[in-house]
């Protein structure tokens, strides 16, 4: 998939779970941080790739992206398996403690969660393509969704662009439609 489909796709799985806690447990930095986390998660799949747009967002990201990449494998490998997903989980985390203490108006568990439904978000978006993902590495075969390769879809191709991308898009305005009554108490219940 292309980068702003993981984008967009990563935004719906984090609203399907947004949309499900309580309000009381959601603040309005929290959401802020939970979004770029999850934006973060959505795109950290492809840190493998030395021409991801995490690299040329960096000044010098062509030349770190380049060393990155023999790292992890190559492009989906290590970091589109489980073995990668749990090892990107332990990082966030680890990261996320280290920064609690400027954290403290802000729930870095739920902060935590956007980032890895943004990181397996990614996965599956990836194995329904024509290449498919390694979950199970080290057993090196890559999975995809249908079986047949012939069936699935190509990265920037027409089903992507026509399909899936707006399927995404009218999936995100379902979503808030249904749940607009408790997105307008939680502005209420923080804007006082």
């Amino acid at each position: 998939m292309t980068g702003r489909t993981h984008d967009l796709a990563a935004f719906t799985a984090l609203s399907l779970v947004l949309t499900t806690l309580p309000v009381h447990q959601l603040t309005l930095a929290t959401a802020g941080t939970a979004l770029l986390a999850n934006m973060i998660g959505g795109i950290a799949p492809d840190i493998d790739q030395p021409t991801a747009p995490f690299w040329r967002s960096l000044p010098i990201g062509g030349i770190a992206g380049r060393l990155f990449d023999p790292l992890l494998g190559g492009h989906r490998f290590l970091s589109h398996s489980i073995v990668g997903m749990v090892l990107f989980g332990a990082g966030w985390y680890y990261l996320l403690q280290f920064l609690k203490p400027s954290l403290h108006s802000i729930d870095s568990g739920i902060v935590w969660w956007a980032f890895m439904i943004g990181f397996a978000s990614h996965l599956v978006m990836d194995t329904i393509t024509r290449e498919g993902v390694p979950w199970f590495l080290p057993i090196p075969i890559k999975i995809g969704i249908p079986p047949v390769k012939a069936l699935r879809v190509q990265t920037g191709g027409f089903i992507e662009k026509l399909v899936i991308f707006p399927g995404l898009i009218v999936a995100n305005f379902y979503i808030y439609y249904m749940h607009y009554n408790q997105l307008l108490d939680l502005l209420r219940h923080h804007l006082k």
